[in-house]
């Protein structure tokens, strides 16, 4: 039995999972994508995993840069997932990081303001991943909102928010 691409996605579209954007900045270049493949790997040192498609602009400058910034968007902001995934048209002479909030910290990677959470990595190590690189960070900064605020979800091909629990 020959596993496809197509049996991959139909299986994991029942996965959910967080939403993030990854990005990176260094002078005028900027890059940046939605992720939703990221993962907490270890705490001493502290090290957060994230999978980027190998030919995209993002991998090409965090492997020359070194850093990385990711943040984990909250519900509701999935506008800001569909813009950085570059799905949204943007007006002649924008690109995808216009008309959003950003900020910087520790390595000048560009950090979503209004994002739940958020990472500022240096690149600790890189992998081949067929298709996708994986990519992990050291942490040298972090920070989150101050209020609790539920996340963005991806399942089945669409956005979701968390139930309420009774």
């Amino acid at each position: 039995m020959t596993v496809t691409p197509d049996d991959i996605k139909a299986a994991m579209r029942l996965w959910a999972s967080g939403v993030t954007v990854v990005t990176t900045a260094d002078g005028d270049k900027r890059a940046g994508t939605t992720a939703s493949s990221f993962t907490s790997v270890a705490l001493n040192p502290p090290l957060m995993l994230v999978c980027l498609y190998h030919a995209v602009e993002t991998t090409t400058l965090i492997e020359q840069h070194q850093h990385f910034a990711i943040s984990v968007l909250a519900a509701g902001q999935d506008a800001v997932s569909t813009q950085m995934a570059g799905f949204t048209e943007m007006p002649e002479g924008k690109d995808r990081f216009d008309d959003i909030n950003w900020m910087t910290k520790a390595t000048g990677s560009l950090i979503y303001a209004d994002a739940a959470a958020w990472f500022d990595c240096r690149v600790y190590a890189m992998y081949d991943g067929g298709t996708h690189k994986i990519v992990v960070g050291e942490v040298v900064a972090a920070g989150r909102q101050v209020e609790d605020v539920p996340p963005l979800l991806y399942y089945n091909s669409g956005y979701r928010q968390i139930a309420p629990s009774d």
